[in-house]
């Protein structure tokens, strides 16, 4: 995660995931600790494959969702 700025400001890895064989994708959950709070907005990106703009309510209620690929 980044902060408005652009700079890292927390960690972490996927850790569970679901594949779906009638739609052909994959679910991944993710949780990241200690993001510290006071942004209006986060950036969140996973493995260099751009960056997603998340609004502070969104990130910190978990509902943040985004895709990898087609």
């Amino acid at each position: 995660m980044y902060d408005a700025a652009g700079t890292v400001i927390a960690t972490s890895a996927l850790i569970l995931s679901e594949f779906d064989e009638a739609a052909g994708s994959c679910t991944y959950d993710v949780s990241v600790e200690d993001v510290p709070a006071g942004e209006d907005f986060y950036q969140v990106e996973v493995s260099h494959r751009g960056k997603l703009h998340l609004p502070a309510e969104e990130a910190k209620s978990g509902s943040f969702s985004g895709s990898l690929g087609d």
